[in-house]
């Protein structure tokens, strides 16, 4: 990677699809939409502002915090490559390999922006694809997707109605190939392949 100042339309695109098939805030839906029994209506903006708060934080001081623990960022990013390659085998092959504690806390935040939104695969990820794309690039990608992480939870209801089962199935599916494929590019990139 030459600059990593430098702004890149084909890193955007790729950076944005990455972080939304991590996301997965479509697939989400019947998720939040169950919790909302238990947790009541999730407040779209402060779960959208306190997801970006900590994607942006894990940005900007992820390398320095890697850093002081000794560990390089490209290792860092074959391990963040191996965690995405898990994920996306989940959705492809509809099983479950990391569970999260379904009595987490109550709220916008807890368990909405975190661990849901800007849970531990889309921080190990923006880690991952710092090691291949440029700062802004993720920050645009980051913020594009902060976007639609608040237009999915503004309309949580219209959208499984519109959807339904299947249709969320197919999206599903098609992101967990595109993440296996995410995950095998930066695998590569990083073990110098």
């Amino acid at each position: 990677m030459e600059n990593p100042f430098v702004l890149s339309l084909d890193q955007i695109f790729t950076v944005t699809l990455t972080l939304f098939a991590i996301i997965d805030i479509v697939g989400s839906v019947p998720v939040l939409v169950s919790m909302k029994s238990k947790i009541g209506d999730v407040n779209p903006g402060k779960a959208t502002l306190a997801s970006g708060f900590l994607m942006i934080a894990f940005l900007a001081f992820g390398a320095p915090f890697l850093s002081m623990l000794g560990v390089d960022l490209k290792s860092f990013a074959v391990a963040g490559s191996i965690v995405i390659f898990i994920m996306g085998l989940e959705m492809v092959m509809g099983i479950e390999l990391f569970r999260q504690d379904p009595d987490v806390g109550s709220g916008s935040i807890v368990p909405v922006a975190f661990p849901i939104i800007a849970g531990s695969g889309t921080l190990t990820t923006i880690m991952s694809l710092r090691a291949d794309y440029g700062v802004y690039n993720i920050l645009i990608g980051i913020l594009i997707n902060l976007i639609a992480v608040y237009i999915v939870l503004r309309s949580i209801n219209f959208l499984e109605r519109k959807l339904g089962k299947s249709g969320l199935f197919v999206i599903r599916k098609f992101f967990g190939l595109i993440l296996l494929a995410i995950a095998i590019k930066i695998f590569r990139n990083n073990l110098g392949v």
